[in-house]
C-alpha cells in the first residue's frame, strides 16, 4: 500500500471516528436536556369544577425533589409547598377584577424517632409510608375549594393562573438564608394560565 493510500485511509478512519463521537455527544446532550426539562417542576393540568355550590380546583403537577431536598427531608427538616391561585374577570372599561386570590400549603415532615412520614394541610396531618407518597398530595391537587359558586356569573369568561412552589418563607432562618444562595432550595413551577366559564343552569 502506498503512502498516499495509507494517509487517505487514516484520514477516512479519523473522520468516521469524529462523526461517531459527534453523533454520540449529540444524542447524550439531547437526552440530558430532555431529562433536565422533564425534571423541571410544571403544572400539567388544571380543571375548575363546580361541586355543591362551590368552585373547586383539580390539578396535576410534575414536581420532582432534587437530592438536596430529599436528604434534608429525610433528616427531619419540614418542607412546605404552597400552591398560589389567582382568578380574574376582564373588564374592557377598567382594570381586570380579581375574583380569587388564595393559596394552599402542605407540610411534609419525617420523625426520625418514630420513623414515620406525615403530610397534610393546615391542622390536618396524616401518616404516609414514604416521602414520595407525601409528595403525591402536592402533585395531585383534588377538591380544592377556592370560592363560592355565586362569585362567578354564568356565561362569563374568567382567566386564572396557578403555580406550585417550595415555600422557603416557612423554613427556619438558617435554611432561609441558604435558600437565597442555592437554586436547589427554590424549585417552583412557572405560572400556568387557564380559562373557564361557568355554564348556565339548565331550565
Amino acid at each position: 500500500m502506498t503512502l498516499r493510500a495509507c494517509l487517505s485511509l487514516a484520514i477516512s478512519r479519523g473522520f468516521l471516528a469524529f462523526l461517531l463521537a459527534t453523533s454520540l455527544f449529540g444524542a447524550w446532550n439531547g437526552r440530558a436536556a430532555q431529562a433536565a426539562q422533564t425534571a423541571d417542576p410544571r403544572v400539567e393540568r388544571i380543571d375548575p369544577v363546580l361541586r355543591d355550590g362551590r368552585l373547586e380546583l383539580d390539578a396535576d403537577v410534575s414536581f420532582v425533589l432534587n437530592d438536596q431536598l430529599r436528604d434534608a427531608a429525610q433528616r427531619g427538616v419540614p418542607l412546605y409547598f404552597t400552591a398560589d391561585l389567582v382568578i380574574k374577570r376582564s373588564r374592557w372599561w377598567w382594570f381586570d377584577r380579581t375574583v380569587v386570590n388564595t393559596s394552599l400549603t402542605w407540610r411534609i415532615v419525617y420523625n426520625a424517632l418514630t420513623r414515620q412520614w406525615r403530610a397534610g394541610t393546615g391542622a390536618l396531618s396524616l401518616p404516609v409510608t414514604s416521602l414520595d407518597q407525601a409528595m403525591e398530595q402536592v402533585r395531585r391537587i383534588r377538591n380544592w375549594q377556592v370560592g363560592a359558586a355565586d362569585q362567578f356569573e354564568s356565561g362569563v369568561k374568567y382567566s386564572g393562573q396557578l403555580r406550585v412552589r417550595l415555600d422557603t418563607s416557612m423554613l427556619t432562618r438558617p435554611l432561609q438564608v441558604n435558600a437565597l444562595n442555592s437554586r436547589s432550595w427554590s424549585p417552583t413551577t412557572p405560572w400556568t394560565a387557564f380559562t373557564f366559564a361557568v355554564a348556565r343552569p339548565a331550565r
